[in-house]
């Protein structure tokens, strides 16, 4: 494999190309015990690419092995009312397993770090399995860490509350 058979770039959701890429490595972070382990549901599927091309500031960066795509971050913008500047939240990333420990991830947080940049963020922020350790170290590899703004407060713990 040569690394001009690489390609990172941003996703158009109006190519169909680009939303099948989506779909297909979606479904694999879903299947995967991190993403839920079951399989992405079709009613997500139909309406996913038209969901990201609608919601403002939502950006998705693929990676693609000759036209096989290996990779995706989704990523949605947020603010930072400390700093009073935009951020960007990574809401998923996805490697194909075959793919994974070759830096697919690095290379795509570049993409999406020059998208933060132009867009004038402070920062990238992203939640992670606590028992996610492989992706732990990925992250931390990266410039992550867990988000704390006095230590001995302790760090910030990720939360939710469905709603019916």
């Amino acid at each position: 494999m040569e690394s001009s058979d690489l390609q990172f770039v941003l996703a158009d959701y109006r190519s169909s190309r680009d939303c099948q890429a989506i779909l297909q490595l979606m479904d694999i972070y879903a299947r995967d015990p991190m993403g839920g382990g079951k399989p992405l549901a079709t009613e997500v599927a139909d309406r996913l690419c038209e969901g990201l091309a609608t919601f403002p500031g939502a950006c998705t960066v693929l990676a693609w092995w000759e036209l096989r795509p290996i990779g995706l971050i989704n990523a949605f913008p947020g603010y930072s009312t400390f700093a009073a500047r935009p951020l960007l939240n990574i809401h998923d990333v996805v490697v194909e397993p075959a793919w994974r420990g070759r830096r697919i991830f690095d290379c795509m947080l570049s993409v999406l770090e020059q998208v933060a940049r132009e867009r004038g963020c402070c920062k990238l922020t992203l939640e992670v399995l606590s028992g996610n350790e492989v992706a732990r170290r990925v992250y931390q590899r990266n410039g992550f860490d867990d988000y704390q703004l006095d230590a001995s407060q302790g760090t910030a713990q990720f939360m939710q509350k469905p709603i019916a």
